[in-house]
């Protein structure tokens, strides 16, 4: 079984857990935003704060998807990656 790898992702208060649903929100962007993310085929699945990732997933594609979710203003305040 391969490693896991992880970027953590903090939302805005609006989308926010509890409440909000995070990543997971019913929002018609953050479905487009989730429908990209799967589209790499290192991405494992989506929860409303994180997105697992292969282990074995290349440090640029990592970079690349840190900077999507960064530019993703309107969704998410902060991007980590464990």
């Amino acid at each position: 079984m391969s490693e896991v790898r992880a970027i953590r992702v903090q939302c805005r208060r609006e989308f926010a857990l509890p409440d909000g649903q995070g990543l997971l929100t019913a929002d018609p962007r953050a479905r487009t935003l989730r429908k990209v993310l799967v589209s790499y085929p290192e991405v494992r699945h989506i929860r409303p704060d994180r997105i697992s990732l292969d282990g074995s997933v290349d440090a640029r594609t990592i970079d690349t998807v840190v900077r999507f979710l960064e530019r993703q203003h309107w969704l998410v305040a902060a991007v980590a990656v464990e």
